[in-house]
């Protein structure tokens, strides 16, 4: 077993060795070394979707638009250092061991799939409706977790690993709602795009209306925007420092989302996140450090 100033040189050594490789030359211009270090790691991003399935060198040209040579160059360096690897059968390529150590060293902080798990669990049994965990990412929210209620008259407006722009569902709208407006702004002029071609009737305009009228009610309502019938109710999930991490959320059909039941459910979601909230602000106070755990 390495000791930890041997593990700490052994990863220096790796991500030494991932910039030189990306960036080519020593003397390239830093503005050179920025841009291969974004596209690596753009590609590390998309083998990290790809999950299970991998991907191929095909697919990352068709998805990054750059060209073959650049991607295997790319796909060396992150395979070297061990952020990625390639079945030698199937040619395709995986998150490799590295990605590994870096997304459990990352779970103090973002591990919150593993802390909400039983909230979860609890809201659908005292509901009876379906309910959700997102996490945020970026100008997204990813459903992490589904748990079914036991009402016979189930929705299936989201799926665990489902991926929709901010403000699209209620738990996603509820995490665009407690950023600071300068941010959610950044997110609506990021998201606009696709609001368009995906969800058309869910406009930035739309959002600013929903936002504000979710920070008055306390809570998020979606009123069956994504799917005909098919409403939510959600609310934020912050870590110690403040900052958004996800949200929590309930979908139900019309009728069981009616007043004054979903204030109801906005009150049973909010004492959740406030469990959750404590939990993972003693989980990043405790987090064993990487010395402890080498």
């Amino acid at each position: 077993m390495r000791s930890f100033r041997e593990t700490a040189e052994w990863r220096c050594e790796k991500v030494e060795l991932l910039v030189h490789i990306v960036k080519g030359h020593d003397d390239m211009p830093q503005a050179s070394g920025t841009q291969a270090v974004d596209r690596a790691l753009a590609l590390l991003k998309i083998a990290g979707r790809a999950g299970a399935k991998g991907v191929s060198l095909t697919g990352l040209i068709q998805q990054t638009g750059l060209g073959k040579p650049t991607v295997r160059r790319l796909m060396l360096a992150l395979m070297r250092s061990g952020l990625i690897e390639q079945d030698t059968e199937s040619r395709l390529y995986y998150l490799g061991e590295e990605s590994y150590v870096l997304g459990t060293q990352a779970t103090a902080r973002h591990g919150l799939l593993e802390v909400a798990a039983d909230a979860v669990v609890r809201l659908a049994r005292r509901s009876g409706d379906t309910a959700f965990v997102n996490m945020r990412r970026g100008a997204s929210a990813v459903c992490l977790h589904r748990e079914e209620g036991a009402f016979p008259i189930r929705t299936h407006a989201l799926t665990a690993g489902a991926q929709h722009p901010l403000g699209v569902g209620a738990g996603s709208l509820a995490i665009l709602a407690a950023l600071p407006d300068a941010e959610v702004e950044t997110v609506l002029a990021d998201n606009a795009s696709q609001l368009a071609t995906d969800f058309p009737e869910i406009t930035p305009e739309v959002l600013r209306r929903e936002v504000a009228t979710s920070r008055a009610r306390g809570f998020a309502l979606n009123p069956g925007r994504v799917v005909p019938g098919s409403w939510g109710v959600g609310v934020a999930l912050r870590r110690a420092d403040g900052t958004v991490v996800g949200g929590l959320s309930l979908a139900a059909i019309e009728s069981r989302m009616q007043p004054p039941r979903d204030a109801e459910l906005a009150a049973i979601l909010h004492h959740e996140a406030r469990e959750i909230e404590t939990r993972l602000a003693r989980r990043l106070t405790h987090a064993p450090s990487e010395e402890e755990t080498t």
